[in-house]
């Protein structure tokens, strides 16, 4: 009967030691030391401490409650609004704010600007690119540009040449082209480099400049007026969507509803279509869209406009209102859209 005994006490060690090897959270610390759970706390624990205390490393699948997004593009691809501020942001219905990555240029405008590409921008080949940088910043009026793919890969180098005199302390403007093949990655970096003909890392310096590589352009139908097909028997102006018509453009195809609605705001009708009659009272001074979210079919377009030329009379604003919901409701799951702040296009 001992031996019954002592061997049940046996096996309920063993059964005790896999309980706490199994289901313990800090069995995945590779210095086997224990980590606190933070699942729940709405922060997504990506990188952690190796030491007693610290929070466990979560993934999307550990713990969906903190990881279901943990990027401003997956934070935009749910759906969720957009912040057009700089850099831009975006939240989350729980409050979760998530803010674009912008590389290092808010540290680096005193050394130098670029002009083009901006951050986050499509690029394609060849890649024009401009800015203003410091006299230091050049050797022998030149520095160089490099361009990686997403995995760090270089497809391309370069270098920029100074386009005045570079013996100063002032900005100089500079120009630069780089031809490249398509990447096989989504995003990249394009790197201006300082020019250090030292060596010394001491005196090295950088812009990173996250960009994106284009993939393809898509045509959308851009709505104006034409007051010659919204007339009565009489002649008079019914200010109606019937005198919309559209033209085509191609915009990029990443932000589709975003780039569509900023190139009608742009106004750039073309001699031929303004010969035809087509009308636009874009663009607007002080007019330009701050956010957008595309939720359940609703498109909520969020507008900044200074100079309060968005009201006026009900003929006029509503033409001006009629032109961005057209224009917006071309895209698939846009079933209706709603302005904000709500006075916008109001007589």
């Amino acid at each position: 009967m001992k031996k019954i005994y002592i061997l049940l006490i046996i096996v309920l060690l063993a059964v005790a030691v896999a309980a706490f090897y199994f289901l313990w959270p800090g069995k995945e610390n590779p210095e086997n030391k224990i980590c606190e759970n933070l699942c729940g706390d709405s922060i997504c624990q990506e990188v952690v401490c190796q030491g007693t205390g610290c929070p466990c490393a979560e993934t999307k699948e550990s713990c969906s409650k903190d990881c279901a997004i943990i990027s401003f593009e997956e934070c935009v691809a749910a759906g969720n609004p957009v912040i057009e501020s700089y850099p831009r942001m975006c939240q989350t219905e729980d409050g979760m704010l998530f803010v674009e990555d912008i590389g290092n240029e808010l540290d680096k405008t005193d050394l130098i600007t670029i002009e083009n590409p901006r951050p986050n921008q499509e690029i394609e080949s060849p890649l024009i690119i401009k800015g203003q940088a410091r006299g230091t910043w050049f050797f022998e009026a030149s520095f160089p540009i490099k361009l990686y793919d997403g995995n760090d890969n270089l497809i391309a180098s370069g270098i920029a040449q100074a386009k005045s005199d570079w013996m100063t302390e002032d900005f100089v403007p500079f120009q630069a082209e780089l031809v490249f093949s398509p990447a096989s990655t989504e995003k990249g970096l394009l790197v201006l480099e300082k020019d250090n003909p030292s060596g010394l890392p001491e005196n090295d310096d950088e812009l990173r400049v996250p960009v994106y590589f284009s993939k393809a352009k898509q045509t959308v139908n851009l709505f104006y007026y034409n007051p010659q097909n919204d007339r009565t028997e009489d002649g008079n102006t019914m200010c109606s969507r019937q005198g919309l018509v559209f033209v085509q453009r191609e915009v990029y195809s990443k932000d589709l509803i975003k780039n569509a609605i900023n190139e009608l705001l742009k106004g750039n009708l073309t001699s031929q279509e303004r010969s035809q009659g087509i009308t636009t009272e874009y663009p607007l001074s002080g007019f330009s869209l701050l956010s957008y979210n595309l939720k359940n079919g609703i498109l909520t377009l969020t507008f900044e406009d200074l100079e309060n030329r968005a009201v006026g009379g009900s003929c006029r604003v509503g033409i001006l209102w009629f032109q961005i919901e057209t224009t917006a409701k071309q895209f698939p799951g846009v079933n209706s859209v709603r302005f904000l702040p709500e006075e916008i296009f109001q007589p």
